[in-house]
């Protein structure tokens, strides 16, 4: 599992969850490099239907396009941006910016739920919930809702991206800890009670 707070380095440093920027698709052979030099990485991928003129393919494709996510001690940097396809570290300044585990873990969780899960707009602000049911319990993000389909946008806010991940919606618990099936059936309640009372 991603989480994995607080794990050490050989030489006894804290690891933490950077980003590396690289060339248009070279990830998955810079996620194979870092991995080949020791080090843990992530390549979230996601099914892609491309269209092309005598035929159509589904294609495991990167959900952060140019990005290969890697666990290390920000020292031992160096032996990754030495990888061929590897542009540079994440970093404010020149300092690299780790990600947040929770934020890693539940891009973690929403791959491994079998879910569908595709890119999304960065969202900073809407209506938060957190999903109190499901492979997912415990995730929380942002809820987009549309007819028949409900998505929680879990994002990374080092990259400002985010991804949209395809939930139940009776998963769905909200800041008054009512599902979203629940608040749409008291909001169709309130609503025939104000025409009666007109």
């Amino acid at each position: 599992m991603i989480g994995a707070e607080g794990s050490l380095s050989s030489s006894g440093a804290v690891c933490l969850w950077f980003a590396l920027r690289v060339k248009s698709r070279r990830e998955k052979a810079v996620a194979s490099a870092v991995r080949q030099r020791g080090f843990k990485e992530f390549l979230p991928l996601y099914s892609s239907r491309r269209e092309w003129s005598d035929r159509s393919k589904i294609l495991q494709v990167p959900l952060f396009p140019g990005y290969v996510f890697c666990r290390l001690a920000a020292h031992d940097r160096l032996a990754l941006l030495t990888i061929p396809g590897v542009l540079h570290m994440v970093s404010t300044g020149r300092v690299p910016t780790p990600i947040d585990d929770s934020e890693m873990a539940a891009i973690e969780s929403a791959i491994l739920s079998g879910a569908l899960v595709e890119p999304w707009p960065f969202l900073e602000a809407g209506r938060r919930i957190r999903l109190s049911r499901g492979p997912l319990a415990g995730m929380e993000g942002f809820l987009v809702e549309a007819p028949k389909q409900h998505r929680v946008i879990v994002g990374l806010s080092v990259l400002k991206r985010s991804i949209a991940v395809e939930v139940d919606r009776d998963w769905v618990e909200v800041s008054d800890g009512l599902t979203a099936h629940e608040m749409e059936f008291a909001a169709v309640r309130e609503f025939m009670a104000k025409r009666t009372e007109a």
